[in-house]
């Protein structure tokens, strides 16, 4: 019987760093996808690198080591994650005042610049002056999320890690030990488990009775086939929904919502952005909604119709370029910019998962988490830890 030193459930960005990273220890690393065709998170990302947005000392510093971590990432694992750098635009609606709306960045490590609408339109001529006051502008960085979560996996084979297309469906459990994971083919021992199952976290952690404060909200976003049009920068709303979307959660939380799922929306937004990957296909807009069931299935074809219509207002040349709109579950969590560290009063199980800015925070904190179980010593593995 094969025992591994480390079982990572979840081929997405998370996991797939956080496999590398052990693998780079000598460590015996399995890491368990559900789907060979990956469907999520990663995949349907913008892929964008807020590393500007850090609040605090902690977040500005991993802002930081993030984006130098993905500036020489392709070199490090020898593959192209198609990272850039390039003006992320925050629109500001017509009815709105740009220099008002910039007070609400006062807090962020890099202010934005703002832009009179001539002068945003003449950097994104895709944009409708109509629809705007304005844009703010900030430095960003950008990645194919897919690509870069391939890219990981690909350095972990090199590194003798293994990874097999399961679905994980319980954990082997001696009395207060995770000795490993039984998925729907086989059964796998590892003296050290750690969970990257994004939206899905919650519910197997809940299958197995062990508490946990990772989220999900169910995302729908358009991808588009390769167009003609060439989109300069990253767009996306001045004023963004989703975390106030994501505060309802603690509500939830408060009233033990979470543990029982049901199909009602409780809350859901709509962010009118786009972002254009290096074979010039796109991402249009993202519809955030908290339904306490994993498994609903939303009405595709109307969030489809909702995305494309927010488009038309904003960037009215885009808004009818053919694509195909997707679900898939985004983990968020109630407490820290991540849940991170030992599950509950158990041995041999952690969490890596709910990171509020899971492209630029998952990579160097994947590093740093695997320097902390090397044994050396990572304050702010400690300072994050559960």
């Amino acid at each position: 019987m094969t025992t591994y030193d480390w079982i990572v459930i979840g081929g997405g960005i998370t996991g797939s760093a956080l496999a590398y990273e052990l693998s780079t220890k000598s460590l015996k690393v399995l890491l368990l996808e559900k789907d060979i065709q990956a469907d999520n998170a990663t995949v349907y990302s913008y892929g964008g690198l807020a590393y500007w947005s850090g609040t605090t000392p902690l977040t500005r510093q991993l802002g930081q080591e993030g984006i130098e971590l993905h500036r020489n990432l392709a070199t490090e694992l020898d593959a192209d994650t198609e990272f850039c750098e390039l003006d992320l635009l925050l629109t500001v609606n017509a009815d709105n005042n740009p220099a008002i709306i910039a007070k609400n960045f006062k807090q962020f490590a890099i202010q934005p610049e703002i832009l009179n609408t001539q002068e945003a339109c003449q950097l994104e001529p895709l944009l409708n002056h109509k629809a705007i006051s304005g844009v703010l502008k900030l430095p960003h960085g950008q990645v194919n999320a897919q690509k870069t979560a391939l890219a990981y996996q690909q350095a972990l084979t090199r590194n003798n890690g293994i990874i097999k297309y399961e679905n994980v469906t319980d954990f082997v459990r001696q009395q207060n030990e995770i000795q490993g994971v039984i998925t729907t083919d086989n059964t796998y021992h590892a003296a050290n488990t750690v969970v990257c199952a994004g939206g899905l976290t919650h519910s197997l952690l809940k299958k197995s009775g062990i508490p946990s404060k990772t989220y999900f909200t169910h995302a729908q976003v358009i991808k588009t086939a390769p167009i003609d049009l060439k989109l300069n920068s990253i767009i996306m709303p001045a004023i963004q929904e989703r975390f106030i979307l994501e505060d309802t959660g603690k509500d939830l939380e408060e009233k033990s919502a979470w543990e029982y799922p049901d199909n009602e929306i409780v809350k859901s937004i709509l962010d009118a952005g786009a972002v254009q990957l290096d074979d010039r296909s796109l991402f249009l807009g993202q519809i955030s909604t908290i339904i306490t069931n994993p498994h609903y299935t939303p009405d595709i074809a109307k969030a489809e119709q909702q995305i494309r219509q927010s488009i038309a207002q904003i960037l009215p040349e885009l808004a009818n370029i053919p694509g195909t709109c997707h679900h898939c579950l985004v983990a968020f969590n109630t407490e820290k910019i991540a849940t991170i560290g030992n599950l509950s009063n158990l041995q041999g199980i952690y969490l890596f998962s709910g990171f509020t800015s899971t492209i630029v925070f998952a990579p160097p904190l994947a590093k740093r988490f695997a320097n902390w179980v090397a044994g050396e010593t990572e304050p702010i593995i400690e300072q994050l830890n559960l």
